[in-house]
């Protein structure tokens, strides 16, 4: 892509030629973190200087990769911005948002507890952006207030995804992971979760640190601590509001399936409250996002020597280079001086971004590794488009009982020459060969030499829901995608679904 030159120099400059190094802001046991200047657009960023060596020493090099990989995909005002990563022999820099007043838990330590309405306040950005994440299909498992950051105009920004799971339908999550204090009870229990409840703890662990200025769980002894957050052994303090007494508690519920959920907590009186306008409607999906331009800032860019189509279509594919560093650069401190924080840009793509959009416009879902999502035999794909208040339904959906629907199951595996073996009454682990007729003895897993590009290897899972319906999940194990997904509408077909 055309634009102009970087400058020479030797060490982090060779490197870095786009910025210009400022001061250390921290140290931590891999790298360090400093702020910087985007020479083109004079904005600062903080650079994340990892040291590749330390990395792979302390065995962390998974936990960085996640970070990276979502912090990549994410818009969103309440999170942290990752505008590059550069990479060299030695190090990995990782240019990020400047955040200046450091961390909310620092903000509560020197305030103790908060005023209800300012409180309010971080709680509605907080949810957004878990919110955000949650329909992006991430579950971050370790908020807290040291994770959540506070810009120059006290505005959350969610940090530190290096926990983070990206949600794989059918995989429950058996990480202990996070901040003991934070932790639902469910993950330090080491019990299998699905994920996005368990952040919901974690925001009514948070709503109560800004409220009373103390945790609900805490003990020295952590055996005694684990057992408090078991048991949901809390207490609410009397100056608490009627509102937060009702809300609090159940964001609180040991049992993760009778946990309050965001779409609910979106819907509580006391969230409701002097909500922004920003923040009463989800947030644009990424892919719309993406296809909103802004002219204004693009032809900033286009004057700094960047080719206009190129640029144009580097944004649309949301691809990184020099020339969308400066657009993203140019527009994030835009929305940041304009009134209202994120300004009217932010607002219009939030008013009108799905509103007018035709369902012949909305992007289609990316290829994923499993079985498009139906509710009763409706589409609802995997991760749909629509801003609506909607439960997750992945997989199909069927109120018939289980042993009925495990046979029409094993029929249809049948006809497709599908071989399976049993791992319990609703689980099965399957082999399919593309291209190959009549795999009678269906009931065993077969080990024939076959290519591995013509392999499909997948599990079949029944799941009890909350209303009590029976959701069937199918998820690919190995073999390549779109063979798996040829096999998915095939297999749909012989249940009738399509």
């Amino acid at each position: 892509m055309d634009g102009p030159t970087g400058r020479g120099g030797t060490g982090v400059d060779m490197f870095l030629p786009n910025y210009k190094l400022g001061k250390t802001l921290g140290i931590g046991s891999f790298g360090k973190v400093k702020i910087a200047e985007h020479v083109l657009t004079g904005h600062k960023v903080a650079i994340k200087i990892l040291n590749r060596r330390k990395i792979k020493n302390m065995e962390m090099e998974e936990k960085v990769r996640r970070e990276i990989k979502i912090l990549r995909l994410f818009m969103h005002p309440h999170i942290i911005r990752l505008y590059e990563v550069i990479e060299t022999p030695t190090d990995i820099y990782v240019v990020m948002e400047y955040v200046k007043s450091g961390e909310l838990f620092d903000y509560i330590v020197e305030k103790g507890r908060l005023q209800e309405d300012e409180a309010r306040n971080f709680f509605q950005q907080i949810i957004s952006g878990v919110e955000y994440c949650h329909r992006n299909m991430v579950v971050h498992r370790d908020l807290k207030p040291e994770n959540l950051l506070l810009d120059s105009k006290c505005n959350v920004k969610i940090a530190d995804f290096g926990l983070s799971n990206i949600m794989r339908d059918g995989h429950f999550l058996k990480t202990s992971c996070g901040s003991p204090n934070y932790a639902a009870p469910e993950v330090i229990s080491g019990k299998l979760y699905a994920g996005p409840e368990v952040d919901v703890w974690s925001c009514g662990v948070i709503l109560y640190a800004l409220l009373c200025g103390t945790l609900p769980f805490d003990d020295e002894n952590i055996p005694n601590l684990f057992k408090k957050i078991k048991g949901g052994i809390y207490t609410l303090p009397s100056h608490l509001s009627h509102g937060a007494r009702d809300l609090i508690p159940r964001m609180l519920v040991v049992d993760p399936m009778k946990r309050m959920t965001i779409p609910e907590i979106r819907q509580h009186p006391w969230f409701q409250a002097h909500l922004p306008r920003y923040l009463a409607v989800p947030p644009p999906d990424t892919t719309q996002q993406a296809k909103k331009i802004d002219e204004e800032i693009l032809q900033e860019v286009v004057k700094m020597g960047f080719d206009r189509n190129q640029l144009v279509e580097s944004l649309r594919n949301r691809i990184q280079n020099e020339g969308t560093v400066a657009y993203y650069l140019l527009l994030d401190n835009r929305f940041r001086v304009s009134s209202g924080y994120l300004g009217a840009e932010f607002q219009e793509i939030m008013d009108t971004g799905f509103n007018r959009m035709h369902s012949s416009e909305m992007a289609a879902p990316a290829v994923g590794h499993r079985i498009p999502g139906y509710m009763d035999c409706q589409g609802v794909g995997l991760r749909p488009q629509f801003p609506v208040e909607r439960k997750w339904a992945l997989g199909l959906q069927s109120r018939a009982h289980p042993r009925e629907i495990m046979t029409e199951v094993l029929k249809a595996l049948q006809e497709l020459n599908v071989c399976w073996k049993k791992i319990g009454h609703y689980n099965m682990k399957c082999r399919w060969v593309a291209g190959i007729l009549g795999h009678h003895d269906s009931n065993i897993i077969e080990n024939d030499s076959v290519s591995k590009s013509n392999v499909v290897k997948f599990e079949v899972q029944l799941y009890k829901t909350r209303e009590e319906k029976y959701l069937l999940d199918l998820q690919r194990v190995q073999g390549p995608q779109f063979l798996f997904l040829d096999l998915c509408a095939s297999f749909l077909a012989q249940l009738r679904v399509l």
